[in-house]
């Protein structure tokens, strides 16, 4: 009896289409951080394809999905939480919920733009839920925001100037944080950032215009 035939696209075996039902997923098939890919999942294969494979069972297409995304993941999830553990842990919850998700995944957006959803709302859950006061955000800027060769008092006064933002920012509710995170830290429009909280643009505008003037005014004495 023959069988259909089928035919590959970069190395990702294209099947004949077929009803995806929702069902237990089995463990995950990677673990924190993960980069190592396998040769036939590298290259130019899209990440809707491969959430596609994934989706059908394939692991070794979500552990590359996992590997192109896990790195700005983390960052989120820092940025958000205020340290490495936390954000460690929000970005494995993430993609374990990700991974079970992947059957009503439907390419209405970017897979980066979902994950960083599930991350992001993972984290706001988080942050909701622990006793404030929250651990101000692990912001770490770029060595070259700092003087290069400048003269010590000028080195310590950026640092300064980099911990009284730090604090400005834990003084934020998680809403009006995530915004600006989005927003200042990550480049995402305000129609993105809408999108990722579930709010509306408008009260993306509006948060963002409020922690502006807000942090602004906290960062006075710095100017």
């Amino acid at each position: 009896m023959s069988t259909a035939p089928t035919h590959t696209t970069a190395g990702i075996r294209e099947r004949p289409p077929r009803a995806r039902a929702r069902r237990e997923r089995p463990a995950v098939p990677w673990r924190l951080p993960s980069t190592a890919t396998r040769p036939e999942h590298t290259g130019p294969v899209s990440d809707q394809l491969l959430a596609v494979r994934a989706a059908e069972g394939d692991d070794d297409a979500f552990a590359v999905l996992v590997g192109r995304h896990s790195a700005a993941l983390l960052t989120l999830a820092r940025h958000l939480t205020g340290n490495r553990q936390d954000a460690e842990d929000m970005v494995q919850e993430s993609l374990l919920s990700a991974w079970r998700r992947l059957p009503d995944f439907r390419g209405d957006a970017a897979f980066g733009t979902w994950l960083y959803r599930i991350v992001t709302n993972r984290c706001l859950s988080f942050l909701r839920s622990r006793p404030a006061p929250t651990v101000p955000p692990d912001i770490r800027p770029e060595p070259a925001a700092f003087p290069a060769h400048g003269a010590p008092e000028q080195v310590a006064e950026a640092h300064a100037a980099t911990r009284a933002l730090v604090q400005a920012l834990a003084g934020l509710d998680p809403g009006q944080r995530a915004c600006w995170i989005l927003r200042e830290l990550h480049g995402m429009h305000y129609g993105e950032i809408a999108r990722t909280l579930g709010i509306s643009e408008q009260t993306v505008r509006g948060r963002l215009f409020r922690t502006r003037r807000y942090l602004a005014e906290a960062m006075d004495p710095w100017r």
